[in-house]
């Protein structure tokens, strides 16, 4: 399994971004796909996950971003809206076939990684 992100940058505190995951080698539809995400000096930490159609959030994000893939083009997305400073992190995608819903915000339970895609958000 293969994971790609893209769609990271700079952008103003109140702005928007989407990040893309891209996923080769397991159809999205039948994995549990994340984002962690991980600031300078800090652990990384769980973001948002959709593990075949039930989704889950971090606290510090709930109801301002949304995870959502796409099947046809094997892709999950990470929508970020009302970005905040403390948002700055690099994110990375994560996978696994068979990570139980109790594990789901613990990274080491995920095998595969991307390499992940710098977010800043300027104050």
């Amino acid at each position: 399994v293969q994971l790609v992100e893209s769609g990271g940058g700079l952008v103003q505190a109140g702005g928007y971004l989407r990040l893309s995951c891209v996923v080769s080698g397991r159809a999205v539809s039948s994995i549990a796909m994340a984002w962690f995400r991980q600031a300078p000096g800090k652990e990384r930490e769980f973001v948002a996950v959709n593990r075949r159609g039930d989704t889950a959030y971090a606290d510090s994000v709930k109801g301002r971003f949304t995870i959502a893939r796409d099947n046809m083009k094997n892709t999950v997305y990470l929508q970020m809206n009302r970005l905040k400073p403390e948002d700055t992190a690099v994110y990375y995608c994560a996978a696994d076939s068979s990570v139980i819903w109790s594990e789901i915000k613990n990274q080491f339970a995920y095998d595969y990684w991307g390499q992940g895609t710098q977010v800043t958000v300027s104050s």
